[in-house]
C-alpha cells in the first residue's frame, strides 16, 4: 500500500473514532478494552498521535517517552483530540519522503512506517471507540486489513518482546478468506515467532476468515472466526500475544 492510502485511512479513521466516543461518551465502558472508559481510549490515543507527530516533526532519531495525559474530560477532551489528530495527519502529508526520524519497525522510510502505524493504532482504537456503542465496527478495506496482519506478524511479533512461544516447535497458519494472497505461516518456538507470507508446511493450527475479522482476532478485539487443528495455539496467541 502506498504511504498516501495509509495517511487518507488514518484522517478518516480519526474522525470516526471521534465521532463514536463523542456519542458514547467518555465515561462509557470500552468492552475491547477491559477496565478502560472512552476517556482512557480517547487520552491514550491523542498522546500516541501528539508522540508520533513529534518523531516527524522535530525529526528526533532515538526514542522518546510520552508527554504527560491532560487533565480534560468530555468535549474539551474531544476537542484536544481532534487537534492532536489533524495536526498528526497535516505534518505527515507535509513531511519530505525522505524525512529522517526513529522509527521502531522495518519500512521503506520513516515517513511509511509512521504512516503505516499511525493508520493501524487508530483504526484499532476506531474499533474500540465503536464498541463502546455496543454496534457493528465499520467495515475494514480487505488490503488494508491485510496489510495490518503482516505488521502485526511480520513486525511486532518478530521483536524479542513477543511473549508468544512454546516449549516446541509448532506451526500456526493464518489465512484471509477473502485475499488470494494472504496467508502466514507462523513458526512458534522459544524464540520470537517467525512469520511468513507463505502456506509453507502443513500447520499444526490454522485460523482462518476474512482479513477484517482476522485482524481483530490478532489484536484480540475478537474471537477467531474459525480455528482448526490444534485450538490450544489459538488459546496461546489470545493469552500471550498482547504488544508491550
Amino acid at each position: 500500500m502506498e504511504t498516501a492510502r495509509f495517511m487518507e485511512i488514518l484522517d478518516t479513521e480519526g474522525q470516526l473514532l471521534a465521532a463514536a466516543a463523542e456519542r458514547a461518551g467518555t465515561g462509557a465502558k470500552v468492552p475491547t478494552c477491559p477496565g478502560w472508559a472512552v476517556r482512557d481510549l480517547v487520552l491514550h490515543t491523542g498522546a500516541v498521535h501528539r508522540w508520533a507527530t513529534a518523531y516527524v516533526a522535530e525529526r528526533h532519531t532515538s526514542p522518546s517517552p510520552f508527554g504527560d495525559l491532560p487533565d480534560l474530560d468530555g468535549s474539551a477532551l474531544l476537542t484536544w483530540f481532534r487537534e492532536g489528530h489533524r495536526t498528526l495527519v497535516d505534518t505527515l502529508a507535509s513531511a519530505p519522503p525522505d524525512v529522517e526520524c526513529w522509527s521502531f519497525l522495518p519500512a521503506p522510510s520513516p515517513l511509511a512506517f509512521w504512516a503505516r502505524r499511525q493508520a493501524h493504532e487508530t483504526a484499532v482504537h476506531r474499533v474500540d471507540a465503536e464498541s463502546a456503542l455496543g454496534v457493528a465496527p465499520t467495515p475494514l478495506a480487505p488490503d488494508f486489513a491485510a496489510d495490518g496482519i503482516d505488521e502485526l506478524l511480520r513486525g511486532f511479533h518478530a521483536r524479542a518482546k513477543s511473549r508468544v512461544r512454546t516449549d516446541e516447535p509448532r506451526t500456526l497458519r493464518v489465512r484471509a478468506t477473502d485475499r488470494d494472497d494472504a496467508v502466514w505461516t507462523v513458526r512458534l518456538s522459544s524464540e520470537p515467532p517467525a512469520a511468513e507470507r507463505t502456506t509453507g508446511p502443513e500447520a499444526d493450527c490454522e485460523v482462518t476468515g476474512p482479513a477484517a475479522a482476522l485482524y481483530l482476532a490478532l489484536w484480540n478485539r475478537q474471537p477467531f472466526p474459525a480455528v482448526t487443528g490444534d485450538p490450544a495455539l489459538a488459546a496461546l496467541w489470545e493469552e500471550k500475544s498482547a504488544v508491550i
